[in-house]
């Protein structure tokens, strides 16, 4: 017996219906056969297949070969009774990045030989571990910053002296040397700059901001330059409320965000597409570090595209300051969008896989409380 029914998106659904489809976590139910014979909304995102296509498949073709998913739902079968699984990893060949699981699976009583399976992704909690990690890595950064604009800025500025004045004696040949010693040092001076920021210890001045017009700014910026061979999608929730932020900044963070989604597909694409997202997503709440109290964290603004996707060997460090795949890249953006979400209350995450990259920010939304984040709402 199924625990959803036949789901048909023209029909009301039943109390119970509407209960699992509001669960967070992936819930499938699987037949004596192996197939799976039902499956909650957040198990069609899991899979990222509707409710009717997973209807056709049996579980084994979903997870790895071998998968103790398929152990624990026969020892299921045989004890009749509940067991759990935690850190299991159902990473497949048509989804190979890590998805960490925890697996409960339980005997469904009205159904011989069904089983109920209820998956909860570990991703979160780790994003969270993640994030005090990228927060500490800005802040290292932030003492190297000072430490270059004293240690660093003043000397320049008296080798760029001294090759001025060498210039205006030397001949044609040296004035080149001259030239090429005040260019390296005017773009030695523009790198600390850029630094520096990562030192304003500054309170970050913030309002209510309607997100869309930021993302409205950022794509039409994009699509005028770096971006005007891309497809732009636009998945917007209509009734988000506004978010409690810099709006100089946001541009700053999401036009940073596009630019690399757009580098990622590359110019010679013909069918890139990035996409812009935002949605609630209540219930997510970030621990403060030393204290006992959370922030609630609804808002979830996401930029997704189809590019080749991050390398496994950058993914863990890919937030940190100087970590770049580009030839003439400082490795700054991306550690500066982690310092300015983090300065909001915010976290930045990304999941990749070939033609699936997902940069994903969430942020507490504005309260009307003398313009700080709110705590549990």
């Amino acid at each position: 017996m199924s625990m959803v029914g036949s789901r048909n998106p023209d029909a009301a659904l039943s109390p119970a219906e509407a209960i699992l489809n509001a669960l967070p976590l992936a819930v499938i139910v699987v037949g004596s056969d192996g197939m799976i014979k039902d499956a909650n909304v957040a198990a069609e995102d899991f899979f990222d297949m509707s409710v009717a296509l997973l209807r056709r498949h049996a579980l084994r073709d979903l997870v790895p070969f071998g998968s103790p998913l398929l152990a624990l739902i026969e020892q299921v079968r045989q004890r009749g009774g509940a067991v759990n699984e935690y850190k299991v990893d159902l990473g497949t060949p048509r989804m190979p990045s890590e998805r960490l699981v925890d697996l409960h699976v339980a005997p469904v009583p009205e159904g011989p030989s069904e089983v109920v399976v209820m998956l909860q992704q570990r991703t979160m909690a780790d994003k969270m571990n993640r994030q005090l990690t990228h927060r500490g890595a800005a802040r290292s950064v932030t003492a190297l910053a000072a430490m270059l604009a004293h240690e660093i800025k003043n000397p320049l500025s008296g080798i760029r002296g001294a090759a001025q004045l060498l210039e205006q004696q030397a001949s044609d040949d040296d004035r080149i040397l001259t030239r090429l010693i005040c260019d390296e040092a005017d773009r030695i001076v523009k790198l600390v700059d850029r630094m520096e920021v990562f030192g304003d210890k500054r309170p970050v001045q913030r309002e209510q901001v309607n997100i869309h017009m930021v993302f409205d700014h950022v794509r039409r910026l994009a699509q005028s330059g770096f971006a005007r061979h891309i497809r732009f999608v636009e998945d917007y929730d209509p009734s988000l409320p506004p978010v409690l932020g810099n709006r100089d900044q946001l541009v700053q963070v999401f036009l940073n965000l596009v630019k690399n989604a757009a580098e990622a597909i590359g110019e010679s694409a013909t069918d890139g597409e990035i996409q812009l997202t935002t949605a609630f997503r209540p219930g997510v709440r970030l621990s403060l570090p030393g204290s006992k109290s959370k922030v609630s964290l609804p808002l979830e603004f996401c930029i997704k595209d189809n590019g080749p996707g991050v390398s496994d060997d950058l993914m863990p460090n890919l937030f940190d300051p100087f970590v770049t795949t580009k030839p003439s890249g400082s490795g700054l953006g991306l550690a500066l969008a982690a310092k300015i979400i983090g300065d909001h209350g915010g976290i930045i995450e990304c999941e990749s896989q070939p033609r699936r990259t997902i940069f994903r920010v969430l942020m507490p939304k504005f309260t009307g409380d003398d313009a700080e984040p709110g705590g549990e709402t």
